[in-house]
């Protein structure tokens, strides 16, 4: 019988173990399963070496668990997949020269996002939680699945995103502005490119919020009743190519350098995952200048007076433009999250996926069901009037 108490060893066995065997495929499949831009942020060497440590730590850490008689079913997945990676030639796989090609799959962005995210946050949000959680919490496959998903089909994003930006773009001219963007020292473009692109996702994100077609794709981000750094993944893919669309296109119109666009997408990359992350920290006057982990969470309220508030996931200023600025008194954190109607969000990624399509407005297994109220400490929900959140 399987222990009652779970053995991180077994489970970050397991991790590092699938990992390391997704490694070992992209290994001998790059022009198919990596990133071409992605491919040019990290060396070969780099990959090799921390596909060898996940190997090795896979294996010390999985035998651990199984010599304790902890969890050894999860254990060994991570000792098998380790072993199978190992047999597929683990970090002395050869290969030649990466030929181009039309698609691929941004696997080597996942598995290393996977890696260092969890490195970097787990440890945080068990330091300074808002509120003490396992990072195996209730539906972490579920968003697990999402940051999978997002991240292994960047590159047909990227394409369809690029695609529509581009097309709408070569429509559009306005060559004094671009020459006066352009003559800016990169490091002001930035900054500005930062403002309008906060603007308008801001804009979009409001849209979402009060057009019902809209919403029904959003109500998939807002489905979480937990809120880490793992929670942010949960985004409908179609969400994903509006949103991406809309906030490049005015970087590509006014013609902001790569660099400055670049920037962006790396501040948008770290900063959407800490809003969302499970860390209570004061950011004292600075929560007037940059959006916070307690900010973006009282967006995420499962409250009716927040439910058109605080829309920026940069910039509190943009909100203060749109006059939907709400900073809640000092310390308070919201006691529930979640759609204001559980019931009309199903529970799992193809559910979800294919909510927006449609025509049910309830789900008998919806998100909350099932010992929603064990999953928050048996608090009560605020009031569920408003429609949307």
């Amino acid at each position: 019988m399987e222990p009652a108490q779970r053995s991180w060893f077994a489970w970050i066995s397991a991790g590092l173990g699938l990992s390391a065997l997704l490694g070992v495929l992209c290994f001998h499949f790059p022009e198919l399963l990596t990133s071409r831009d992605f491919r040019a942020v990290y060396s070969e060497q780099f990959a090799r070496q921390l596909l060898l440590a996940g190997l090795v730590v896979a294996f010390l850490l999985g035998t651990l668990a199984i010599l304790r008689n902890r969890n050894k079913r999860v254990a060994l997945v991570g000792v098998g997949s380790a072993a199978l990676a190992v047999l597929l030639g683990g970090a002395t796989v050869h290969f030649d020269s990466i030929e181009s090609t039309p698609f691929s799959l941004g696997l080597d962005w996942f598995v290393i996002s996977l890696f260092f995210s969890a490195l970097v946050f787990i440890p945080i949000e068990r330091m300074l939680p808002v509120r003490p959680m396992s990072p195996l919490r209730h539906e972490w496959r579920t968003d697990l699945a999402y940051f999978f998903m997002s991240h292994v089909l960047v590159q047909f994003l990227l394409i369809a995103v690029t695609a529509s930006t581009s097309t709408v773009a070569a429509f559009a001219a306005f060559p004094a502005l671009k020459a006066a963007i352009q003559s800016l020292p990169v490091w002001l473009q930035f900054l500005i490119a930062v403002f309008v692109a906060d603007l308008a996702q801001a804009l979009l994100h409001r849209a979402y919020h009060n057009i019902p077609w809209l919403w029904r794709f959003h109500a998939v981000h807002h489905s979480s009743r937990r809120m880490d750094w793992l929670a942010g993944s949960r985004i409908h893919l179609v969400e994903i190519v509006l949103t991406r669309s809309a906030v490049l296109l005015p970087l590509v119109v006014l013609g902001f350098s790569a660099e400055a666009i670049n920037g962006y997408v790396i501040l948008v990359g770290v900063q959407a995952v800490l809003a969302h992350a499970n860390l209570r920290m004061d950011f004292g006057w600075l929560e007037y200048v940059l959006v916070t982990p307690r900010y973006h969470h009282w967006h995420h309220a499962r409250h009716a007076d927040y439910v058109d508030v605080n829309y920026a996931i940069h910039l509190p200023l943009v909100d203060m433009l749109m006059g939907t600025f709400r900073r809640p008194p000092r310390g308070q954190w919201p006691e529930e999250y979640g759609v204001m109607k559980l019931e009309t969000v199903p529970r799992g990624v193809w559910a979800q996926g294919l909510m927006p399509f449609s025509p049910r407005k309830a789900y008998a297994d919806y998100v909350g069901g099932n010992g929603a109220a064990a999953d928050h400490g048996g608090q009560g929900s605020p009031s569920s009037g408003a429609s949307n959140q």
